[in-house]
């Protein structure tokens, strides 16, 4: 099943809970969901931004997927649409995902990440249809020491921000409730720990790449605060196609349960300097960036991460260098703002991604 048509063919018919799917991942896996014939029941707020909203109803998503608008620190109401949509697989990626915001309101972010996530697991517990569940958590769970060389699954979870640590939580709640409840109960879980992802459709502040298109956009030059930090960058679609490699795996094996890294090649891992001169060239129009100097809050300078578990496990491999997410991102960009076909675009980055020809929503 890690041929990415044969993965797409197993999830047509089953029915999938996905929380969060008015998000940019979210759309983006719902997008695949759908053109994979699953039958997709959406959890989320109404999106954050007008760009957001736009993307979901551009995309073709929100016609083809039953969405329920909800908060997952809500119990009630998520209770009541995970009832009514009797799930068989559960993609939870709802979560306050912003490294600064969390500074800024510390509350919010423990309460949407870790009570929302123990929420759905909850959900879960009394479910009798639910046998695959997936908790996209971020790699930023890692106590970070400025390691030079990638962190593994084993590595201690002690995330130093508010967003970084409520997702370590996160983990240790997923991780008790797999122990007492779910795994008895024959329902498979893991967690996926992505490092940074970019592609068309994130409209998030104080994001490198998303903060690069609207200065592009409006003709102003780029500015970056860190151009010496190291991320494991990667395109949208990289972490997504783990995903659902990961949740059908785990359905039919539930000995591959546990907790994986995703992420680039070491060699695709790259400063933030890099990252906005690939997306310059990659732009055009003599697009350029400087270095600011502004006080922040603490963010770590250097992360990697070891994908080899899932790589030797399951036999996910990365598609796209750095260059071609970039590109593929700004392609995305510039069609959106033109107001070109998003939905078609989306497909045709899907089937060259390697998901084949399959069918357009």
């Amino acid at each position: 099943m890690n041929n990415l048509p044969e993965l797409m063919k197993f999830y047509k018919g089953k029915k999938v809970f996905v929380t969060g799917d008015t998000g940019f991942k979210g759309t983006w896996l719902c997008k695949l969901l759908t053109m994979a014939q699953a039958e997709v029941t959406g959890y989320a707020l109404p999106s954050a931004s007008r760009e957001a909203a736009e993307f979901f109803h551009r995309s073709g998503v929100a016609e083809c997927v039953r969405h329920v608008n909800g908060d997952v620190r809500d119990y009630a109401t998520l209770h009541k649409a995970f009832e009514a949509a009797a799930p068989e697989i559960i993609f939870h990626l709802a979560a306050q995902p912003l490294v600064l915001k969390s500074y800024e309101n510390p509350l919010e972010t423990y309460a949407v990440n870790v009570m929302g996530t123990a929420n759905l697991l909850e959900c879960a517990r009394h479910s009798e249809s639910v046998r695959s569940l997936l908790n996209v958590t971020t790699d930023k769970v890692y106590e970070n020491n400025e390691w030079c060389w990638g962190y593994r699954e084993t590595d201690v979870l002690n995330g130093y921000d508010p967003y970084s640590n409520s997702k370590s939580c996160s983990e240790l709640v997923t991780s008790s409730y797999r122990k007492s409840f779910l795994h008895p109960a024959g329902i498979a879980v893991s967690t996926a720990r992505a490092g940074n992802v970019i592609g068309g459709g994130d409209f998030a502040e104080n994001r490198i790449i998303p903060d690069c298109i609207r200065a592009a956009i409006s003709g102003r030059e780029i500015a970056i605060r860190s151009p010496h930090s190291v991320r494991p960058y990667q395109h949208v679609l990289e972490p997504l196609s783990a995903y659902l490699l990961m949740a059908a795996r785990q359905m039919d094996n539930p000995e591959l349960s546990g907790c994986y890294n995703i992420g680039p090649d070491d060699t695709d891992c790259t400063t933030t300097e890099k990252l906005v001169q690939l997306f310059c060239r990659a732009w055009g129009y003599g697009a350029t960036w400087r270095c600011i100097n502004a006080v922040q809050p603490h963010e770590a300078n250097f992360l990697k991460l070891d994908c080899s578990r899932i790589k030797a496990v399951l036999g996910w491999q990365p598609h796209w260098h750095i260059e071609e997410a970039v590109q593929h991102t700004v392609a995305w960009a510039k069609a959106y703002y033109a107001g070109d076909n998003i939905a078609g675009l989306m497909e045709d980055q899907i089937r060259e991604f390697g998901f084949g020809e399959v069918d357009r929503i």
